[in-house]
């Protein structure tokens, strides 16, 4: 099984959703995990069972970046809104470093994504 972390800025959910949907068939064979505002808008929009955890200023980022020290997370999404202040950056920075540390493959953008998701398509392919 191959564990994924899906996350998203305010301003990045609906790109998220939109991305998750043109997806759904590689995910929905991955354990999905999520910051709660996030993953609560892709259960609603796409229909995926994902595990939540607190929202990303409530803790939900660090959270999510302990499950990746613990080897617990392959793959991150984490679209990020790089023109908005988040009052929670210390913790966004705190994932980054995370995947930095752990050689986790992280995406913060769209292209990236579609990058990895084709890595996690191949992990299904090429049993």
């Amino acid at each position: 099984m191959v564990n994924v972390a899906l996350i998203a800025h305010d301003k990045k959910k609906l790109d998220l959703v939109m991305f998750v949907k043109e997806w759904k068939n590689v995910f929905s064979q991955c354990k999905l995990y999520a910051t709660k505002t996030t993953g609560s808008v892709l259960k609603d929009k796409v229909g995926l069972e994902i595990q939540t955890f607190e929202s990303g200023p409530l803790g939900g980022d660090l959270q999510i970046g302990a499950l990746a020290v613990s080897g617990k997370i392959d793959f991150v999404l984490f679209l990020r809104d790089p023109l908005t202040a988040q009052p929670h950056e210390p913790d966004v920075s705190a994932v980054l470093r995370i995947c930095d540390v752990h050689n986790i493959p992280l995406a913060t953008n769209l292209a990236t994504a579609e990058a990895l998701v084709l890595e996690i398509e191949k992990k299904f392919t090429n049993k």
